[in-house]
């Protein structure tokens, strides 16, 4: 099984997947940019590790050589669309992959053509009176997914809505938090995030066993829908301090807390640094216009067990754990 994104943040999705798997005793090769420390500790947890470049087709090729399955991931940037072609395009050309799992995001379940193609004023009510288009990210996600359609690979689509463990939700938080605040421009909007854990868990079922899932499409939400004053209950239990919401305007807050420089530090390239910034501002409009207010069980069904719920994300996030002084578990 390839691996995509493995050389990303501990505790994000492709890295838990690669632990999950070989906890069960499968065979992973990890695919990672960079021959770091990180490509180091995949080694010593029992990967095989491949260094490459997902925008080259040859390292891409080389790194499917004896793979059947796939899971496609990877960090949003500008090309994010011409890296998942060249991966359908390598598999398709090997001929002989039993899944390729996609990691693409919610906003799918409603960007169809029709909505996409719409008049601006007739798009612009409809995404609730704030925006005119989705972000680029969303938008690579849709060309992603009509590309696995073209490729005929036998493609599974998992969907997430906003993860718990989201820059909105953690660390842009944790100044505001540190003076027992929780602020966010999502005024009385309800959101069910997803657990970053229980996504990659998803992912893994489908990739071991995936002929159920061949050709669908999965929309997945948490397992509480509540609005942001609901939140700052969890937000005050993890903290073990009085927490309150203090809803504030979009524009303010986006100008106020998405700072470029700062995206640019973590990732390292000023063109992710403003891709990722304008995926952030749209998601923040369209989740304060309600475009996020959704709830499903899907999510249970696939896991076979109660989903982990914000509060156990808040629980296990190491910055939250530091900001509340508790000691690590």
């Amino acid at each position: 099984m390839l691996i995509t994104g493995a050389g990303g943040q501990v505790g994000g999705v492709s890295r838990l997947m690669v632990e999950m798997l070989l906890e069960q005793g499968h065979p992973v090769r990890a695919f990672v940019r960079r021959d770091d420390e990180r490509a180091q500790s995949l080694r010593e947890a029992g990967a095989e590790v491949f260094v490459g470049d997902l925008l080259k087709l040859a390292d891409v090729a080389a790194a499917l050589k004896g793979v059947k399955r796939i899971y496609f991931s990877m960090t949003p940037q500008p090309y994010y669309v011409d890296a998942l072609t060249v991966m359908a395009a390598a598999a398709r050309a090997q001929g002989d992959i039993e899944a390729f799992v996609h990691l693409s995001n919610y906003e799918q379940s409603y960007m169809t053509l029709e909505k996409m193609t719409a008049p601006d004023e007739e798009r612009h009510s409809w995404l609730g009176g704030v925006v005119t288009d989705w972000s680029p990210q969303q938008r690579a996600h849709w060309v992603c997914e009509r590309v696995l359609d073209w490729s005929s690979l036998p493609t599974i689509n998992v969907r997430p809505t906003l993860f718990a463990e989201n820059p909105h939700l953690t660390w842009m938080q944790q100044g505001p938090l540190s003076n027992g605040e929780l602020r966010l421009p999502f005024g009385k909007q309800r959101l069910a995030p997803i657990a970053v854990h229980d996504v990659a868990e998803v992912c893994v079922k489908v990739l071991v066993d995936p002929a159920p899932h061949i050709s669908k499409s999965y929309a997945l939400t948490g397992p509480e829908l509540k609005d942001m004053y609901g939140f700052a209950e969890d937000y005050a239990a993890v903290l073990g301090r009085q927490v309150t919401y203090i809803p504030e305007e979009v524009e303010a807050w986006n100008e106020a807390f998405l700072d470029e420089t700062v995206l640019q530090e973590s990732l390292g390239d000023p063109g992710a640094a403003r891709h990722v910034a304008a995926h952030l501002r749209i998601q923040t409009r369209l989740i304060a216009s309600g475009r996020y207010d959704a709830l499903s069980d899907q999510l249970e069904t696939l896991l076979g067990h109660p989903p982990r719920t914000v509060r156990w994300a808040l629980e296990n996030n190491t910055r939250l754990r530091e900001l509340a002084g508790a000691p690590s578990h």
